[in-house]
């Protein structure tokens, strides 16, 4: 593009280009590479990523479960057919899970503030109650009170809640468009501050960015249309002191359009894995605690042009 040069638009949240255009160079063959060797990047065959999360989870469960202990997990939705098989997993080698512990890591608000019950059928908590909940054998389930998700009864408290258990034994996740982590987005004014106070943030209603309405719009609750009406403006999610606070982080990077080469995620994960730490890129927070990360072949595939290709 010789002899024209532009600034990226004025709402992108992340704007440094140096930063951008190092991320983007980025090969395959390099991805995995980090200087923290307790944030351990792994590249795995699309197919594999998946099982891999069911694996982990249910390896967590039926581990303490075995030992009599105690079982915190922090939880992304939605994943339907995942928590469905999660379920038969413990039914299948019937697992005692009244010692498990969850917390849903956000859910979605209207614009006054007002999080959706979880009656509400495209919501997460809607989601973990009808896909693992209700599959899981009665006799094997936890109490319906450990099962949690955010609510405007609880907001104020969640946090503590997850501390009084001694913080969560895992907190799976996977970046956003924007690079948020939950719903902590990079240009919510509920979350600006400096990265050292930011990073002591709890939960809280946050103003969801453009992009991850675009983003969500593309669901299979809402229609996978691009109805950006469809998605709620606002959002409840936990803040970095959850994530910061749990005792290990299993991080997911996989999503393509609807399972075509296409993915917004494929620079955004460059970014958070390989980018500054920054609160403009909540998630690159992970670069500096023990992480698992595992990224597909699909999204660690060298960034270059398609020329034959539009839209």
């Amino acid at each position: 593009m010789s002899g024209f040069t532009y600034r990226p638009a004025t709402f992108v949240p992340f704007q440094d280009t140096a930063a951008v255009a190092r991320c983007r160079a980025i090969r395959r063959q390099d991805i995995e590479k980090h200087p923290n060797p307790d944030f351990r990047i792994r590249v795995v065959p699309d197919a594999e990523l998946g099982f891999l999360w069911l694996t982990d989870m249910f390896y967590r469960i039926k581990t303490a479960a075995d030992r009599g202990e105690r079982c915190v997990l922090i939880t992304p939705q939605p994943w339907p057919q995942g928590y469905r098989q999660l379920a038969y997993l413990i039914n299948k080698f019937q697992v005692d899970c009244r010692q498990l512990w969850t917390f849903n890591m956000d859910e979605y608000a209207n614009e006054d503030g007002v999080i959706a019950p979880e009656t509400w059928k495209p919501g997460f908590m809607y989601s973990m109650l009808t896909n693992f909940y209700a599959e899981v054998d009665e006799k094997l389930r936890p109490p319906r009170h450990q099962l949690n998700g955010l609510s405007n009864a609880n907001l104020d408290c969640y946090g503590d809640m997850l501390a009084e258990l001694g913080g969560a034994d895992c907190c799976y996740s996977g970046p956003g468009w924007t690079g948020h982590l939950a719903f902590i987005e990079p240009d919510a004014p509920e979350f600006a501050a400096p990265l050292e106070e930011w990073k002591t943030f709890g939960p809280r209603i946050a103003t969801l960015s453009p992009f991850t309405v675009a983003q969500n719009s593309l669901h299979g609750f809402f229609g996978m249309s691009g109805d950006l009406c469809a998605v709620p403006p606002k959002a409840a999610t936990i803040g970095p002191a959850q994530v910061i606070g749990a005792k290990h982080r299993f991080d997911m990077h996989g999503i393509t359009v609807d399972g075509s080469f296409a993915s917004w995620q494929r620079l955004t994960s460059r970014l958070v894995l390989h980018g500054p730490v920054t609160p403009l890129l909540p998630q690159s927070i992970l670069q500096t605690l023990r992480t698992d990360v595992y990224v597909t072949e699909s999204l660690a595939a060298d960034i270059e042009p398609h020329w034959e290709k539009g839209y």
